[in-house]
């Protein structure tokens, strides 16, 4: 079984390179990714691929000059390139294939066109590949001691098993016969058509050796793994009249993880079918566990890929040792920060979720990379194998969509899969989908929220906040899908959208209204807009595109961005505050905060949660507290507070006492469109926000 294509995508948008290895990976791709083009060079020098997508217009050193220094080591045949252009760019493309480029693909990507293209480079190299191979691989085959030997008289039909072959299968010596179908009979009937095939095509002499990998049933009834290697004799016809050849068991090599040490995928899938199997004709039960590492990417994006590797190591070892009280049938890595662990035999869903819990009290305790201290958690999907799972990738499917429920209901828990997952499932990858042509459609717009002296509840200046208008769904919360785009990487356009466009309308409002001179706006950057690296320019160049002032733009960012690299978050908000905008904390109390860098940071205000505002109206006296406290801590820094969530007389009353300067919430006003905010504007002569909006 030939493993799945490798493909190189180098590209510096990362919007570019994270729809496109999605998209491949769907269609049966491995894919890695790079931002430019001396990170991808760095890596062919280390790994192999199949073909590589090499995007002519880069900062720095651009395709071309890639593409150069790749033709220096690699032929063609050897490493297929297809260059990625702008339809207008001939002469780029002609500079590429004069460069040995061995075709080309233009922006925007059309992706079936694409997917023929890079398939048929792909197919090209591997055929060509197995030409200059076959020769060596079959010399090396017909020589192995510890294979596998048999020779088959295609005339008769006798075939003869050497003692290996069948010491391989479990098989006494006298108890195979001499005839294919003591081999093909042992062949799983999932992978025979395929072999057949493979075979065919060389007896018609289609390719010069023989090579095949598949899964054969031992005398035990395990699953092993063979690659089975052979040559035809043909007569002066042509016609193959002998075959022989060899068997080597590729078990353990088809079916480990070369990182961790645990199964892959396949052994997964064949552990799978035999509980499938199991289940349908005894009723045994089994489960599934989906485990995915929770803020792994954010390990791997600020300590680097060596430092993600060895917290993979350390999972995978704690994983494996927390499932031996389970008697796990399969402890298994499936790729990236993501495992799974078979169960069989559970009665109920008690010793899964109970498994789940052993999962996350193993991970939970801290890891030391790199002389850091790293803490990592995992969202856990359970999925029981039913008379309703007709394929091992169906329940893997099942135990996915559950452990995205968990991730979604707050991580570091587990969540037992049902019926109505699959179909919120199907909604968020509808939502995946339509998200990125949703700007071009017209279909987003922003939502302003009034800020108010908490003294006089005058206007001080408005909060942006993005809503999603669909054409069938309707309004669409941003809770739903400002999650899709952070984790596919679109909340990088949709925010420079929204930040673009807050900053044009507050300008036309200053221009506007007297009123609103002094006025600024607040805008949400998430932290991977801050991760990306060009949040600053983006700024300064909205600031000149709109004729805003940056004192009239302040830009809030959550604590979650000082938690993965303190030196860098820094750096970021050291250059922000350099352009003259102003730095806002959100919901501050929720996350990691702490008092030892708010005095390090170039913040202006910091953000009371909500949840702390709600609470002033319960009677609790900690509640009180903690709002007076931070408040304190505050004007202490220099540092304006403005509460969230103000909805009530109480709370302002209390917010004024504690010394509170501003607020935000449903009292004054819910966010609303921008026809609706320049109503509240207008009226700031006269009435009040909350005389405006009641």
């Amino acid at each position: 079984m030939n493993p799945s294509p490798r493909l190189l995508v180098v590209d510096d948008e990362e919007a570019n390179r994270d729809m496109l290895a999605r998209r491949l990976e769907r269609s049966g791709f491995r894919v890695d990714t790079v931002e430019d083009g001396a990170r991808a060079l760095d890596l062919l020098r280390n790994c192999e691929y199949d073909a590589v997508l090499l995007d002519s217009m880069m900062p720095g050193m651009s395709g071309s000059e890639v593409l150069r220094l790749l033709r220096a080591v690699h032929d063609p045949e050897q490493l297929p390139v297809i260059m990625v252009t702008a339809v207008t760019e001939s002469r780029k493309i002609a500079e590429a294939i004069d460069l040995g480029a061995n075709d080309y693909v233009t922006k925007p990507i059309d992706f079936p066109v694409a997917l023929a293209r890079i398939r048929s480079q792909v197919a090209r190299k591997r055929a060509e590949s197995e030409r200059r191979a076959s020769e060596e691989r079959y010399a090396l085959a017909a020589r192995s001691a510890n294979d596998g030997l048999w020779d088959w008289d295609l005339l008769s039909g006798v075939v003869y098993y050497s003692p290996r072959w069948k010491e391989m299968l479990g098989l006494e010596n006298g108890a195979v016969g001499e005839t294919p179908e003591e081999w093909f009979g042992r062949v799983y009937s999932d992978d025979r058509p395929e072999l057949d095939q493979c075979l065919r095509g060389h007896l018609d002499n289609h390719s010069e050796v023989f090579e095949h990998a598949y899964r054969m049933r031992h005398q035990d009834g395990s699953c092993r793994w063979m690659l089975t290697r052979g040559l035809a004799v043909r007569d002066a016809e042509g016609r193959a009249i002998r075959m022989a050849g060899s068997q080597s068991d590729v078990t353990a090599k088809v079916t480990t993880d070369q990182l961790t040490g645990l199964g892959n995928r396949t052994l997964l899938v064949d552990r799978l079918d035999t509980a499938m199997g199991r289940f349908a004709r005894s009723g045994q039960p089994a489960a599934l566990l989906f485990v995915d590492l929770d803020r792994f990417k954010l390990v791997n994006d600020s300590l680097g890929h060596v430092a993600g590797d060895g917290l993979l190591r350390q999972a995978a070892m704690r994983l494996s040792e927390a499932m031996h009280p389970f008697q796990a049938s399969a402890v298994v890595r499936l790729g990236g920060d993501e495992f799974a662990i078979l169960l069989v035999g559970v009665e109920d869903e008690k010793t899964p979720m109970a498994a789940a819990e052993a999962v996350n009290a193993a991970l939970r305790p801290m890891y030391r990379l790199d002389g850091r201290t790293v803490y990592c958690t995992a969202s856990v999907g359970v999925a029981l194998i039913g008379p309703g799972h007709k394929s091992p990738d169906e329940v893997i499917r099942d135990a996915d969509t559950a452990m995205y429920a968990a991730k979604a209901a707050g991580k570091g828990r587990a969540c037992l899969f049902d019926a109505s997952m699959r179909d919120r499932a199907k909604i968020r990858l509808e939502i995946e989908s339509e998200m990125t042509q949703a700007i071009a459609k017209g279909e987003f717009t922003v939502f302003y929220q009034p800020r108010v002296y908490l003294r006089t509840a005058r206007i001080c200046g408005f909060e942006a906040l993005v809503r999603w208008r669909h054409p069938v769904r309707g309004l669409i919360s941003p809770d739903e899908f400002i999650p899709i785009a952070e984790e596919t990487g679109f909340i990088n356009e949709l925010g420079l959208w929204v930040l673009r466009e807050s900053c044009r309308q507050m300008k036309q409002w200053q221009d506007q209204y007297p009123e609103a001179r002094d006025f600024d706006i607040s805008v949400n950057v998430s932290p991977r807009q801050c991760r990306d690296g060009d949040l600053v320019d983006q700024v300064s160049q909205v600031l000149k595109e709109t004729g805003l002032a940056a004192s009239s733009l302040q830009l809030e960012v959550t604590e979650t961005l000082l938690l993965a690299d303190m030196a860098e978050a820094r750096e970021l908000l050291n250059a922000l505050k350099a352009l003259g905008v102003g730095l806002k904390i959100d919901d501050f109390g929720t996350g990691y905060s702490c008092l030892r860098y708010l005095h390090q940071l170039p913040f202006d205000s910091l953000k009371i949660d909500r949840s702390f505002t709600f609470n002033l109206c319960s009677g609790d006296r900690d509640s009180h507290e903690l709002v007076k406290t931070i408040v304190r801590m505050a004007q202490n820094l220099r540092l304006e507070a403005i509460a969230e969530g103000v909805e009530n007389v109480e709370q302002i009353e209390y917010l004024r006492e504690a010394g509170c300067e501003f607020g935000q919430g449903f009292y004054y006003s819910k966010p609303v469109n921008a026809g609706a905010a320049e109503e509240l504007i207008r009226s700031q002569g006269g009435e009040t926000a909350r005389e405006i909006c009641s």
